[in-house]
């Protein structure tokens, strides 16, 4: 039977709560015509709805391999912002990964809860890559490359690899490494039970462990924890972006668009991220 919004209204109609339930889920700044993928431009308009709901919380359904690490700590900012904003808590539930930024994801929240069967963690920071020069050389193939400007194209596949190109990347990634490091601390705080050592090495566990570790705050998924929080009448609602009809034609359309090939490169490095994390 519809609600009817004037009945809603009266003293002795309980309306039941409803918790807006967001689904984090994809590579985090993984997008294009071929694959979905998080980033603050397709997360912003669902984040919003859901913080703009009645009610004294929203849930994250968060289920993610990381990737871009500005796109991880732009969207967790909007999280704290929208909260602090609309006064709501936030829960986060690892679905089957929530690892590197799909971590920095989850702790954006309030409170954190795992499946047993979760992969947690990854709190580290990874660059990956191909040197293709003896390839090209075996092909008969010359490199030409120019630019203006000494370090404009490090580590490029196609030359040979350059001790000072390494070292510069080994201290890119350090300096994001502590970015990462200071976030997690800042949101969790006395919760982080083990080592910092152990925590920050980049390793990923199984939700109990995580638990034990303070990286989590519970075992259990949105439906349960929600009802155990606010009764079992509580209704989730999940909140979703629409595709309009242009785009689902676009998205099934036949043939090679242009930047086909980068775009299938893309496709295969996000399905290797999340290979990593499988049985």
């Amino acid at each position: 039977m519809p609600s009817i919004p004037f009945l809603n209204r009266l003293p002795w109609v309980k309306t039941p709560m409803v918790i807006p339930v967001v689904r984090l889920h994809g590579v985090i700044g993984g997008g294009g015509r071929f694959r979905q993928g998080l980033s603050i431009a397709s997360t912003a308009g669902i984040l919003h709805k859901a913080f703009s709901m009645p009610g004294p919380a929203v849930a994250l359904a968060v289920n993610s391999p990381g990737g871009s690490p500005a796109q991880s700590d732009l969207i967790g900012r909007r999280i704290r912002a929208l909260a602090e904003e609309k006064g709501k808590t936030v829960y986060a539930f690892t679905e089957d990964v929530a690892a590197s930024g799909g971590y920095w994801l989850a702790v954006a929240a309030d409170e954190i809860y795992a499946l047993e069967t979760s992969i947690v963690g990854s709190i580290g920071v990874v660059s990956g890559g191909f040197g293709f020069t003896g390839l090209i050389e075996k092909l008969g193939v010359e490199r030409r490359l120019h630019t203006a400007g000494e370090a404009k194209a490090r580590l490029d596949p196609f030359s040979p690899e350059k001790a000072d190109d390494v070292a510069w990347l080994t201290a890119l990634q350090r300096d994001l490494h502590a970015i990462f490091k200071e976030t997690v601390k800042a949101r969790r705080g006395e919760r982080l039970k083990a080592t910092q050592k152990k925590t920050f090495s980049g390793d990923v566990w199984l939700g109990r462990e995580a638990l034990e570790m303070g990286l989590v705050d519970g075992i259990g998924d949105v439906k349960g924890v929600m009802t155990e929080k606010f009764g079992k009448d509580v209704k989730l609602k999940l909140i979703e972006a629409r595709t309009g009809m242009v785009g689902r034609l676009l998205g099934h359309s036949q043939g090679a668009p242009p930047g086909w090939a980068e775009e299938a490169l893309g496709a295969l490095e996000a399905r290797a991220l999340w290979s990593r994390f499988g049985l």
